[in-house]
């Protein structure tokens, strides 16, 4: 059984840094309406019109002249339709469709007001992907609120606001994701250097957002945005005829977080299953709760990928997933397996060990796992220095025991970040 390179990938949006938050932790929002002066009155096309100004509107996030498309509905899934050279609220003109997802669409828009280009996250008219929405805009705003130069790398809400019953927010178009980049490179891996740069910005995102008592839940390299899309075409010297093959490479290593619909404070409500599949820790899988660990984990199996061009764990199977671990990272301690919830615990035997491969559900399941290699030997065939220093992180940051994994803070002091031998 051949399994995907990767989940189903949704349309991915980033932030601006110019607006601040309420004060104290962000509360879920209990209405969900327009971001407009309470002055403001709207037409049935959802733009907000002032008295007596006639058809001229003010928008969200700002005024101008031109005029909104006649009505549409709504596709059958809630999808917002349109077409490109329209405009959506009369402040910002479509130029194509960044991404697609189940929680809707990413349009590429001109703001004639900022005369800018900026990218708008147009949410379902479905009310839980609604709610959903409003809930991120929350933890957008405690994000920005404490980081007003915006330096801590987590992109920030521009602004938002409820246009025919769609929650749009608003933010600047920056570059592709890692995943995209790895992709649009034939799947060839970073260099050491781009990696080391790349992880210390990420745990720097990552402790900023720990230290607000949030976990983002989805770290991923769909998550993560290069700044710039500008790259170099170099000649691939790895390549059998290296004069015909070229790779690229990102001109400038700055990214930037994005994607906090799923995150969530720790003092609130944890659902049972977070993270995309390769990207889950253990404690996720086995049902033994979980907390800021989780986010340490994901980042661990994202510099692998990031080192190899391959995700980690290529999985869709919680047995399977969990022989991969075992088989990369060595057994899973007792005091974990034994632990497991009512679910997990049929992937073990009553002595605590993996109940594999007797419980795998082919033979081709089997040879998946036997054909992975041990983390060591993995980052050796991929990285020419500083080998020895990333593993020794990468053991660190892949421990099995939540409570010994390493922290985002203690992550950013190991000697890979600051010895570049």
């Amino acid at each position: 059984m051949e399994f995907d390179r990767r989940p189903e990938k949704r349309g991915r949006i980033v932030y601006d840094d110019s607006i601040t938050g309420r004060r104290g932790e962000a509360q879920p929002s209990t209405h969900i309406g327009y971001h407009y002066m309470e002055h403001e009155r709207h037409d049935r096309g959802g733009a907000a019109v002032q008295a007596g100004t006639g058809p001229a509107s003010m928008n969200a996030c700002g005024t101008t002249r031109a005029q909104s498309p006649p009505w549409r509905e709504d596709d059958k899934d809630g999808h917002y339709v349109f077409e490109l050279g329209e405009n959506i609220t009369p402040r910002y003109k479509i130029l194509s469709k960044m991404g697609e997802g189940t929680f809707g669409r990413v349009l590429e828009c001109w703001d004639r007001e900022e005369q800018d280009y900026v990218a708008i996250k147009v949410i379902r008219n479905v009310q839980k992907y609604r709610d959903a929405a409003m809930i991120e805009i929350d933890v957008l705003r405690v994000l920005a609120k404490h980081d007003r130069t915006g330096s801590r790398g987590c992109l920030r809400i521009r602004c938002w606001f409820d246009y025919r019953n769609h929650i749009c927010i608003v933010c600047d178009k920056l570059g592709p994701s890692l995943y995209d980049f790895l992709r649009r490179n034939s799947y060839r891996p970073f260099s050491v250097d781009l990696v080391r740069d790349f992880g210390l910005q990420l745990l720097q995102s990552v402790a900023y957002m720990h230290d607000l008592t949030l976990i983002h839940t989805d770290l991923k390299p769909e998550n993560i945005l290069l700044v710039s899309s500008e790259y170099l075409k170099v000649p691939d010297y790895k390549s059998s005829q290296p004069g015909k093959h070229f790779a690229y490479i990102p001109k400038s290593s700055q990214i930037k977080l994005i994607d906090f619909g799923s995150a969530t404070f720790e003092s609130r409500h944890h659902c049972s299953i977070v993270s995309t599949r390769h990207y889950r820790a253990p404690e996720v899988i086995l049902g033994l709760g979980w907390s800021y660990p989780c986010d340490m984990w994901s980042i661990g199996c994202i510099l692998v990928e990031l080192c190899t061009g391959e995700a980690l764990f290529q999985t869709h199977e919680n047995l399977e997933h969990l022989a991969m671990m075992e088989r990369v990272l060595g057994p899973i301690p007792q005091q974990i397996s034994l632990r497991a919830d009512r679910k997990a615990e049929k992937y073990f035997t009553r002595r605590g060990e993996l109940n594999w491969p007797d419980g795998a559900v082919s033979r081709e399941s089997v040879r998946a796992v036997r054909r992975m290699t041990r983390l060591r030997n993995l980052i050796m065939q991929h990285v020419d220095h500083s080998a020895g220093l990333l593993i020794d992180l990468l053991q660190g940051l892949l421990k099995f025991d939540p409570a010994e994994r390493l922290t985002a803070k203690e992550a950013l002091r190991h000697p890979f970040f600051s010895d570049r031998r």
